[in-house]
């Protein structure tokens, strides 16, 4: 009964984690997306401007979390809510697969 119970508590929290994770993006299928950011970012993320934040480089997972908060409200920007909500969950991981694999901040040790 116990391995029962234990199996059936791993089933299920897999469950949970699969349903909750982001669709798998694509970096070219980002490029594409990205005309819109760029203007703000930069065509390749790396913003010119303090004023952007870089999106290069980044984790593609928080990529994806920031733009599903600003889709829902639970980060705070009009502008990027407004980009956000148009996007569906396979633009939002296509974008961000797309600025993870580019070159960002190199911070020398």
């Amino acid at each position: 009964m116990k391995n029962m119970s234990l199996a059936f508590f791993l089933a299920l929290a897999a469950a949970s984690f699969t349903a909750s994770a982001a669709p798998t993006g694509n970096a070219e299928a980002g490029k594409a997306k990205s005309t819109t950011c760029a203007a703000c970012h930069g065509p390749d993320g790396n913003s010119l401007t303090g004023e952007f934040p870089r999106l290069a480089g980044q984790h593609a997972d928080y990529l994806y979390n920031a733009l599903t908060h600003y889709k829902a409200g639970k980060r705070k920007n009009p502008i990027m809510a407004g980009f956000a909500g148009a996007l569906k969950p396979q633009d939002m991981a296509d974008l961000a697969a797309y600025f993870s694999s580019q070159k960002g901040l190199e911070v020398k040790y």
